[in-house]
């Protein structure tokens, strides 16, 4: 999986666009997954703050993991 095919997976599970960011940087309350060199970082980014930091070596292994931590989320 990559980020394009994450992004239509989101869509069609109706995650709502201000749960995530697939660009990193610190939105406000919302998981985050960002390519940093030759590494994949996912995060909670909360005022200006990563938690839960998570390093993948492979876009496939992160994109996945990723899609997985939204889909257990509840939304209202």
């Amino acid at each position: 999986m990559n980020i394009k095919e994450l992004k239509l997976e989101l869509d069609k599970l109706c995650i709502p666009k201000d749960a995530y960011c697939l660009i990193g940087g610190f939105p406000n309350e919302s998981y985050c997954l960002t390519q940093n060199n030759e590494i994949w970082e996912i995060y909670y980014s909360e005022r200006g703050n990563k938690t839960g930091l998570k390093i993948f070596v492979t876009e496939d292994s992160a994109c996945k993991y990723f899609l997985d931590i939204l889909t257990r989320i509840r939304f209202k």
